[in-house]
């Protein structure tokens, strides 16, 4: 079987096989993404994109965050920007990819469109989110090494599959909707730390419903537009196969692995935060900055291009620096709550002093998902320090992160569109919907 035909058995999958365990997962990561965007919307991002909402208008199919409806195209991508605003969204590392930001918004507005039920919203995303991971390991490290942001890339397709899901597409018509977004898709890293970042997954969402509503009107386009020659995947890496496919769903469905974010930066960065925050418990006592002589941080060379600003400027970059999240640490300073990521951090005499303790290596050994820290302290102690995010939580406690998150996000409004998730199978898209605009 061909990848594309693979691909499509994937996206247009029945429903009644879809592993239960796969469907939790993807109901946890709808509540973390209504809840990021909830908390997004007071970015500046979302001010100038719902002001161009508002200049386009027309018709009112779907929802966006903070209330109004506006064409589903354009509902999804500021539903995509805004919701990732915050760079707080989930992360699947197997591609490095963020799904929920990239496939949700393109998923509600093409459930919204459709009339469908708020259960089959979620699934088209997870069937779509598990296409994109799928297409983005297909597409491999060489992809995201050379420069394209995967949300936009890798996603757009999976939020063609949701979208194309939802208004009923068959085979011949999905090839040609993938066939479209494989001209369509787009997103460069260049962007990181500038509104452009969360823009390229609103791009993402909003190339999905296009791509989809067209295929639906007749459209037309390559027969494989992924794999086929001058397709997406011989002209965007060097890589040659597949491998993705070795182990198809039903039996697997890698979109298990999503993590999520417990602090409001980089994911890339997280590790060394949690690696850190054990420093206490190895030394016996707590440690603050001025107890730390130096910091060396191992980590996979993949993030030396993303998470390793030497001087930020900006809250924003503060996000995706390692030696100014690193002195957050030790100074006590929140990492998990967004208002801490304020732009005068950037110029915090503090965190400026200690980042001139911290050097910052790639190693090969060190996985996406772990950090290794060699600290030593004025003392003379050293101190050995690992974290590894790819261990996987129970529901439970994944279910109590994130509550926790949300209250620090958006306060008891988390709980109003906590109990709408956990109902979703008695409600409908629309409903869903009312989600976004605080009516829970």
């Amino acid at each position: 079987m061909s990848d594309m035909e693979a691909l499509l058995d994937l996206a247009l999958m029945p429903e009644r096989v879809i592993p239960g365990s796969a469907r939790r997962m993807a109901r946890f990561s709808l509540f973390d993404w209504i809840v990021c965007g909830r908390a997004g919307r007071s970015e500046p991002l979302a001010g100038a994109l719902c002001a161009l909402a508002a200049a386009e208008g027309g018709v009112q199919e779907a929802a966006i965050f903070g209330g109004g409806r506006y064409p589903a195209r354009l509902a999804a991508l500021v539903n995509g920007a805004v919701s990732h605003a915050l760079d707080y969204d989930d992360t699947h590392f197997a591609h490095v990819g963020h799904p929920s930001v990239g496939i949700y918004p393109a998923a509600l507005a093409a459930g919204e469109l459709s009339d469908a039920s708020a259960a089959a919203v979620a699934d088209a995303f997870l069937i779509g989110a598990e296409a994109s991971v799928r297409i983005g390991l297909t597409l491999g490290s060489a992809h995201y090494n050379r420069g394209f942001h995967q949300t936009a890339t890798a996603g757009a397709f999976g939020a063609t599959i949701a979208a194309g899901r939802l208004l009923g597409l068959d085979r011949k018509a999905m090839r040609v909707a993938l066939g479209l977004a494989a001209t369509r898709a787009s997103g460069l890293k260049s962007q990181f730390g500038t509104m452009g970042k969360p823009y390229n997954a609103g791009i993402a969402a909003s190339n999905g419903v296009e791509c989809a509503r067209l295929a639906a009107l007749g459209f037309t386009s390559a027969d494989d537009g992924i794999y086929g020659p001058q397709g997406f995947l011989p002209t965007h890496t060097d890589r040659e196969g597949a491998g993705a496919w070795d182990a198809p769903p039903p039996e697997t469905f890698l979109f298990e692995d999503v993590k999520y974010k417990l602090h409001a930066c980089c994911h890339g960065t997280h590790a060394m935060i949690e690696a850190l925050a054990g420093a206490a418990d190895s030394a016996g006592h707590p440690v603050r900055a001025a107890d730390v002589r130096s910091l060396h941080l191992r980590t996979s060379p993949r993030w030396l291009k993303v998470c390793d600003i030497k001087q930020p400027r900006t809250g924003l970059e503060v996000k995706f620096s390692y030696n100014w999240l690193a002195g957050m640490v030790f100074e006590g300073i929140s990492t998990s709550s967004d208002r801490a990521y304020a732009d005068a951090l950037a110029g915090d005499g503090r965190l400026a002093a200690f980042a001139r303790k911290v050097t910052v290596s790639g190693d090969d050994a060190i996985g996406d998902m772990q950090a290794d820290c060699r600290l030593e302290l004025e003392d003379g102690t050293v101190l050995h320090l690992v974290h590894d995010l790819s261990l996987r939580l129970p529901d439970q406690r994944i279910e109590l992160a994130l509550r926790q998150k949300a209250r620090g996000l958006i306060g008891a409004e988390g709980d109003g569109i906590w109990a709408a998730v956990a109902g979703l199978d008695g409600i409908s898209a629309r409903a869903l919907a009312t989600c976004l605009g605080g009516r829970t």
